[in-house]
């Protein structure tokens, strides 16, 4: 699978959201984008890489940018990095919107960020977010002395002043062509994982570029982040998810809601890709990340990351492969490739491995070539529990995405053993790689007392 050209961006004029942690960043690039992507909480310095969206004013559309918490000087590494990428965004910013929070007065690094700001060259615009009362209005006053014109004052929590700054975002600025729409998407993938085996990392590599804050820090991404990639002649959604933690092992309200919403970004998708840390193994968290991919339909492949990290002799794939498929039996349809993706290694593999469970996932079986299944199956050596002969009188598929095969069987209950046999069988037959199978069960006089009835309405 080859990359053609750059990655998806929108050629729409960009509008970048920055400001110090916890003024209202994210509140705000939900209510512009009508939507809740960044996570939003009482907890400063939430939103860490750049998150992206469109809004739409009087027919006019721009897109939007959410950045992290700003602070310059700050010498930890997770800030050098946050400041690093919400750069990014503002030198490809046609415009830039510098959030305050009016409640707390100008303090010295909104001083200093309207300083640097100045010095970007870029059209600012300043939001005194928090103006939740009209009392509240006359404490904006203050922030003009910070040399930014126009100031809007707003609150984005409930909405009011947003008009006006978009009013004030769509004067002057070019029209541009939007990034694909949904439909024009043919195939979204999650990347998934616990905490620090190199989502990000993995994202970064597939993209061509940095697009997602890469530290040794456990955890650093916290929002899901989405980009576009052209592949061949189509377009595939990345969705970096936030590490899943164990649910005691959260202490933050935002790590918590993060694993919440890596679930649901999880469910946006078609295919997950679960990355896996060589150099650790397979563990029980990785076991439970697997188990909400596969309940939850999405297609799976196992990427073992930081393979070029590991001493290796002419048995450790092999030993490897194995004591994954041992912790992981309930994948045994999902496919398994070793990675670097640091150092770019069977990511062309990767790609081709999510295009085949893709293709997989959407495969229709026609009922004349499920009657020729039926005819050739060797029901009889599969049981359910007391030894039952099962009989089949019906297989159809009814859907697809994951596929969904309604059964007719002589069965109370379908029984987990049975079910594997079934399985294993329409794999063999009809291929289904990566895809879970579903089956819903029609016991055959349940079915024919149905049929007896229908045929009664008729008459």
């Amino acid at each position: 699978m080859g990359r053609a050209g750059k990655t998806g961006k929108s050629s729409l004029p960009l509008v970048a959201i920055v400001g110090r942690p916890n003024v209202g960043k994210s509140t705000l690039f939900n209510r512009l984008t009508g939507q809740r992507r960044s996570i939003v909480t009482n907890e400063p310095g939430i939103t860490r890489d750049r998150i992206y969206g469109v809004a739409t004013w009087q027919g006019q559309k721009l897109e939007v940018v959410d950045t992290g918490g700003l602070v310059p000087d700050e010498k930890a590494t997770m800030a050098q990095e946050i400041f690093r990428q919400a750069r990014v965004a503002i030198d490809a910013a046609a415009k830039i919107v510098l959030v305050v929070d009016v409640r707390a007065g100008v303090t010295p690094l909104d001083a200093e960020l309207a300083r640097l700001l100045a010095k970007t060259g870029r059209p600012l615009l300043l939001a005194a977010n928090k103006v939740d009362a009209p009392r509240v209005e006359a404490e904006v006053l203050p922030f003009y002395r910070l040399g930014i014109d126009p100031v809007v004052p707003l609150s984005a929590e409930h909405g009011g002043g947003v008009a006006e700054l978009l009013e004030e975002l769509v004067k002057d600025l070019p029209a541009g062509e939007a990034a694909p729409e949904a439909s024009d998407i043919a195939l979204s993938v999650a990347i998934i994982g616990r905490p620090n085996v190199g989502k990000s990392t993995l994202l970064n590599r597939l993209v061509g570029e940095e697009r997602a804050i890469v530290t040794a820090e456990a955890g650093t991404t916290r929002d899901a982040v989405d980009t576009l990639l052209p592949v061949e002649d189509k377009w595939w959604r990345l969705i970096d998810t936030a590490g899943i933690r164990r649910k005691g092992k959260t202490k933050l309200v935002a790590e918590k809601l993060s694993v919440v919403m890596a679930r649901k970004h999880l469910e946006r998708a078609d295919v997950a890709v679960l990355l896996l840390d060589a150099a650790e193994g397979v563990t029980k968290l990785d076991a439970a990340i697997a188990g909400y991919a596969h309940a939850s339909g999405r297609s799976l492949v196992l990427a073992v990351n930081k393979w070029d990290a590991v001493e290796k002799d002419s048995y450790t794939l092999d030993t490897w492969a194995k004591a994954a498929r041992r912790r992981l039996k309930f994948l045994d349809y999902a496919p398994l490739v070793f990675i670097s993706a640091l150092k770019g290694q069977r990511i062309a593999k990767l790609q081709g491995l999510i295009a085949l469970v893709d293709q997989a996932r959407r495969q229709r079986v026609a009922d004349k070539e499920l009657k020729n299944f039926l005819r050739t199956l060797e029901v009889e050596r599969a049981s359910v529990p007391g030894g039952r002969a099962v009989r089949i009188t019906g297989l159809k598929q009814i859907a697809a995405a994951p596929p969904l095969f309604v059964l007719h069987a002589n069965l109370a209950k379908l029984h987990f053993s049975f079910q594997r046999f079934l399985e294993n069988q329409l794999r063999e037959r009809f291929g289904f790689t990566g895809t879970p199978i579903r089956f819903r069960l029609i016991p055959v006089a349940a079915g024919r007392r149905s049929r007896s009835r229908s045929r009664k309405r008729r008459r």
